[in-house]
């Protein structure tokens, strides 16, 4: 079954930026602001995010802070993540998940090191959320501006009423179709939440999967751990997004992933690539391997007052 969708945001709404990972460039955010604004949101910084504590956006506690006020006050239509990096795993101990889930559901927005923030609002809140370019990094802060299609898609998946456009990828791993709630994101992320109580669970579910910089043995590691903790048990398809600087990836997934036997498609624009679209984890999603490509559809969605 999907997760709760949070309904889309409308014109005016008010978004937090928070920082609940690395240490965010104040250059960067205020172009990223400049563009949340230009799509019709009004942008509020949470309190904290400057602080810099080495490789993190300051204490676990003040970042969790942030993020708790943010999706607990009632002004806040949607919780954007500044950027990735890392410490998004550190945060969740520091979440009042009960208080968290008492208030009405909202967008949380981002990826790369959010991924952790997005298995653990499925699995603790039982709500979508979006995996998408974020305000502080390249496809949105640039200082030419942020990339065309990425901003279009983000804001057809975040503000519009439209369903999603569907995401095409350019190649077929595996042919056949499939249809079930999207989970995953950065493999990475995935591996390293092995073991705890956010880690994934494949089961009746198409999985994303992408990562940066990591070389075909490290994913190999990874994909390895995760089948043999059990993440990926009955997963009923795999949608994989870009491989930045990954070297030969596609044939390591394949050797890992194909005898699953169930289909598989690559190439989606979703990830640390350009362009990088967006997608709601938790909602259900649908693999057309004759299209090659990965619709979203956002259904189970909360109505806005």
């Amino acid at each position: 079954m999907s997760e709760r969708t949070p309904p889309r945001l409308r014109h005016g709404d008010t978004v937090a930026v928070v920082a609940p990972s690395g240490p965010v460039d104040l250059d960067r955010l205020n172009r990223g602001r400049h563009v949340l604004t230009g799509l019709g949101l009004n942008v509020r910084f949470g309190p904290r995010m400057l602080i810099r504590r080495g490789y993190l956006a300051g204490p676990d506690q003040a970042r969790a802070a942030d993020l708790q006020e943010a999706w607990c006050d009632p002004e806040i239509a949607a919780v954007v993540c500044a950027r990735g990096g890392y410490g998004a795993t550190r945060v969740l101990d520091h979440l009042d998940w009960d208080k968290m889930e008492a208030v009405r559901p909202k967008p949380l927005v981002g990826s790369s090191d959010i991924t952790a923030l997005h298995l653990a609002f499925q699995r603790r809140l039982g709500v979508a959320s979006l995996f998408g370019p974020m305000p502080a990094c390249s496809t949105i802060s640039d200082e030419e501006g942020p990339e065309p299609r990425s901003l279009s898609h983000l804001k057809a998946s975040l503000i519009s009423s439209l369903e999603p456009r569907p995401v095409k990828g350019d190649q077929v791993l595996v042919p056949g179709s499939a249809i079930g709630p999207l989970t995953g994101g950065n493999l990475t992320l995935l591996a390293a939440l092995c073991g705890t109580p956010h880690q994934m669970e494949a089961r009746g579910r198409i999985v994303l999967l992408e990562d940066v910089r990591e070389e075909p043995y490290r994913i190999d590691r990874m994909l390895t751990q995760l089948l043999q903790a059990g993440c990926l048990d009955g997963a009923v398809g795999f949608a994989l997004g870009s491989w930045v600087e990954c070297g030969e990836a596609l044939p390591v997934l394949v050797e890992r992933l194909g005898p699953l036997g169930v289909p598989i498609i690559a190439g989606l624009p979703i990830g640390h690539g350009t362009p990088q679209f967006s997608v709601w984890l938790g909602a259900d999603g649908v693999i057309d391997a004759e299209s090659c490509s990965l619709t979203g559809l956002i259904g189970n969605q909360d109505k806005a007052p």
